[in-house]
């Protein structure tokens, strides 16, 4: 359940950086006279550029027609483009900056940098919690078979000594180990996934519409709880079958 939340946590909140690093934006002032036909091929085959829209002079004027009424129109058309990761948009800049017909180019540089370190902060620390998280829980549940078995080291030793192979001795654990975790990553699964579901629900109310970007990059809850199931009854089959296995060896010296 620890690792499953801490997971969750650390995926929405890289999407969420993610999300708002997409919304980059670079812009190619061109000249009047350039050839937009020619000017747009050249920006498309720049290599990460994602997403490459013209605006014409008149759209400009319109956007800005209240501030501009009665004057010539001053503006200049552009191409507004996307790169496909903040971290290349420094690079696409400088490849728009020796397009023919292009005049200015004006870049968030300071924001993608801004967004390139944050994710990779983000990254690190939850994942890192992630991490710190399932090594403690492998440790408590090891520790927890380890007094199950040694409660039941009685039994073991009889049935060594009648004649039992290792192999025959190992096979109820190994089997029983497997049953609680899966059972465990079942359980598990609803736990955290409930919540989840709870949580999203949560935000499409009317009430939550102020947080409607935070929810637009959220994982989909039918897009986690399969691979959340898988992983979960994975990492219970795992630990509880080599778990209960490993701990008799010492127990089977007789």
């Amino acid at each position: 359940i620890l690792v499953g939340a801490a997971f969750l946590f650390g995926a929405n909140i890289d999407s969420m950086v993610a999300y708002i690093g997409e919304q980059n934006e670079t812009v190619a002032f061109i000249n009047d006279d350039a050839d937009t036909a020619a000017v747009e091929e050249a920006i498309r085959s720049i290599p990460h550029v994602a997403g490459v829209e013209f605006i014409s002079k008149d759209q400009m004027l319109d956007k800005y027609s209240q501030r501009l009424e009665g004057y010539t129109n001053p503006l200049l058309a552009n191409y507004v483009v996307r790169a496909d990761e903040p971290a290349n948009i420094s690079s696409v800049a400088a490849a728009l900056q020796n397009v023919d017909g292009v005049r200015a180019v004006n870049s968030p540089q300071a924001m993608s940098d801004l967004f390139v370190s944050l994710q990779k902060a983000v990254t690190y620390v939850c994942y890192g919690l992630v991490i710190v998280l399932a090594i403690v829980s492998v440790v408590v549940i090891s520790n927890t078979i380890r007094l199950t078995v040694f409660a039941r080291r009685k039994e073991i030793n009889i049935m060594k000594f009648v004649g039992a192979t290792n192999a025959f001795i190992r096979l109820p654990f190994f089997v029983e180990g497997m049953t609680v975790g899966a059972i465990s990553g079942v359980l598990a699964t609803v736990v955290v996934g409930g919540a989840y579901y709870g949580l999203e629900q949560a935000l499409l109310q009317p009430e939550a519409l102020w947080l409607n970007e935070f929810t637009k990059c959220m994982w989909p809850f039918m897009d986690i709880i399969w691979p959340l199931l898988g992983g979960f009854v994975l990492f219970g089959v795992a630990i509880g079958g080599v778990g209960c296995a490993s701990s008799i060896r010492k127990h089977l010296k007789v």
